[in-house]
């Protein structure tokens, strides 16, 4: 239970550097909304043995970042929290796909490991790039582009409630695991046996929460419609900023990058 507590405190730290004034955070939303499905789409696009052609991407969550002042490993250290997940995907594709792709001199890479690591190098970016989104602009702010962008209301209004309370679950989950932990004198009655009374305690818990949070928000005239902190218009600037990342994704994705310097320095060299 401290572990999920930990993971969603972080969440929320990372939530909280949404509040910056730098101009990568005072963008519209729905620019930086509509460059990242770009981007995932672009990554997610490419061949399974295009890992050179990946490459090229780290470019934006370099400048993003560094124009956004995020914490490189605060990010980093999220990343590799899904990478073991994208192992598990592409571990046994050496063992089916042999097929020598690439050689090193006498060493030879087979399409197994290429797709192996064209996998993960795909998880950094496409998490990389969620976790950013979230950075520069904020969850609320997120749902709020979405809505705008036409996606059903009734969809986004549960996301925005599923951020909102997923820390009121951890909040009673933790007070209710130090509760249990706390009457478990000489550490009994904490095995198994206990999970089943402890889950139907926060299942009651949360309920009860979740009603009287519903009768606050309709006493304050709820209606089904979230009001953001900052409100901002889609101006020449956001279009400037989803063309331009746009049309380079764009580049990247027709073109391999890396083989075409490759080719260059080369040939220059030869």
């Amino acid at each position: 239970m401290a572990s999920i507590v930990g993971v969603v405190n972080d969440f929320r730290q990372l939530d909280l550097m949404a509040n910056g004034d730098t101009g990568v955070h005072l963008l519209d939303a729905r620019a930086k909304v509509l460059v990242t499905l770009v981007f995932i789409l672009a990554v997610v696009s490419l061949g399974k043995y295009e890992l050179a052609a990946l490459f090229p991407f780290f470019l934006y969550p370099a400048v993003v970042m560094a124009l956004a002042n995020l914490p490189v490993r605060h990010i980093a250290r999220k990343v590799v929290v899904v990478l073991p997940f994208a192992l598990m995907v592409g571990m046994f594709n050496p063992l089916f796909d042999q097929t020598v792709l690439v050689r090193l001199g006498p060493l030879g890479i087979s399409g197994g490991w290429l797709s192996c690591a064209s996998i993960l190098v795909r998880a950094t970016l496409t998490v990389g790039a969620a976790l950013i989104l979230v950075g520069t602009t904020g969850f609320p702010a997120i749902c709020q582009a979405l809505d705008q962008l036409g996606m059903p209301r009734i969809l986004t209004v549960q996301l925005l409630f599923l951020y909102r309370y997923l820390f009121v679950l951890t909040e009673e989950g933790g007070r209710t695991a130090r509760a249990r932990e706390l009457r478990a004198f000489g550490k009994r009655g904490l095995g198994l046996r206990s999970y089943g009374s402890l889950l139907s305690h926060l299942l009651l818990r949360t309920w009860l929460r979740a009603e009287r949070i519903h009768l606050a928000m309709l006493a304050r005239g709820f209606t089904g419609e979230f009001h953001p902190r900052r409100t901002t218009r889609f101006g020449s600037r956001d279009f400037l900023f989803f063309a331009g990342w746009s049309g380079l994704f764009l580049l990247f994705r027709l073109v391999n990058v890396s083989q075409l310097l490759g080719a260059i320095v080369t040939g220059g060299v030869g």
